[in-house]
């Protein structure tokens, strides 16, 4: 069922996405054509193939990112490069981009990967876009990433959350994970929501919801849950890293996931608040046991495959 407003319905459409992909908005008016987040690289020919289907002759204009974690901005480089296309960043990553740093752009720190892009402009909290025939509200969206954007619109009372709101939840809050601030900019951003005019929401991750309500409340309840005990964060934050990588290359040996736990910055993080390092293999082994019971990984002898 198609849950957007009658009067978005001609120029925009959601394409809701499987890990390891954020979900893409693609916009098509007499203004222009845009795409909202891109996807993950492993998952870019699907994109633009996606993108095609949808606009036809027409050439995509223009990609917003609402941040630049690699399931958002893996699909960048190809469509740029099929399109010539237009691209706009957020304003506190136009450095890391402009130098390429992986380590700074997370995609090392997670042991993700993304071909390089580039971009055009920058936008930043406060600015106002129009994409669709409607104008959309620039809001910063810090706590799972310090970069993040959403887009309200308000006269449709729409918000693309990307992962400041899920319909249950919200994205990992990886700054906690190095000693920096995430929870409490992740709380602002819930008490910002909760003052919009917002019908529908469109995740980052998920089909789109219209219970609003309920979405923050389970979202705060959460945060509740994990700001009581920051080592919960850190285990969600190992496991979805875990799995994520394992759902893109299907199959990895025990030591090869050990090993990547020590030389992904953000995954050995995360470990290292669950147990000394001189338990590190223990502690992989019972997390990936923890997924194996809970259906997300299957273990053949020395070999962990995703499920």
């Amino acid at each position: 069922m198609n849950v957007l407003p009658p009067a978005m319905r001609d120029s925009v459409t959601v394409f809701e996405r499987g890990w390891l992909s954020s979900n893409n908005v693609l916009f098509a008016s007499d203004e222009g054509t845009a795409i909202v987040d891109t996807g993950y690289a492993s998952h870019a020919p699907q994109t633009a193939a996606l993108v095609a289907q949808m606009l036809g002759a027409r050439k995509l204009d223009l990609i917003v990112n609402t941040h630049l974690h690699s399931d958002h901005c893996g699909g960048n480089a190809l469509l740029q490069h099929t399109h010539a296309c237009a691209t706009l960043i957020p304003t506190s990553e136009a450095h890391a981009v402009r130098d390429w740093d992986e380590d700074a752009l997370t995609f090392r720190a997670t042991g993700q990967r993304c071909e390089r892009f580039g971009f055009t402009g920058t936008i930043e909290h406060g600015a106002m876009l129009t994409l669709g025939g409607f104008d959309w509200n620039v809001l910063g969206a810090p706590g799972h990433d310090p970069h993040s954007l959403m887009l309200h619109c308000p006269d449709m009372r729409v918000l693309i959350s990307a992962d400041a709101l899920w319909e249950n939840g919200f994205g990992v809050i990886f700054p906690e994970l190095e000693g920096a601030s995430g929870f409490v900019e992740e709380r602002a951003v819930l008490d910002l929501i909760s003052t919009l005019e917002i019908d529908l929401v469109i995740p980052g991750h998920g089909a789109p919801f219209t219970d609003v309500a309920r979405a923050l409340d389970t979202a705060y309840s959460r945060l509740d849950y994990l700001e009581a005990d920051p080592a919960r964060n850190a285990k969600n934050a190992l496991k979805v890293l875990i799995v994520f990588k394992l759902m893109e290359v299907r199959a990895m040996s025990f030591d090869a996931l050990l090993s990547m736990t020590t030389q992904a910055r953000a995954m050995r993080a995360a470990a290292d608040m669950l147990a000394p390092p001189g338990e590190r293999v223990a502690l992989i082994g019972k997390i990936v046991g923890e997924l194996v019971r809970g259906g997300s990984v299957k273990v053949d002898g020395e070999t962990v495959f995703a499920a």
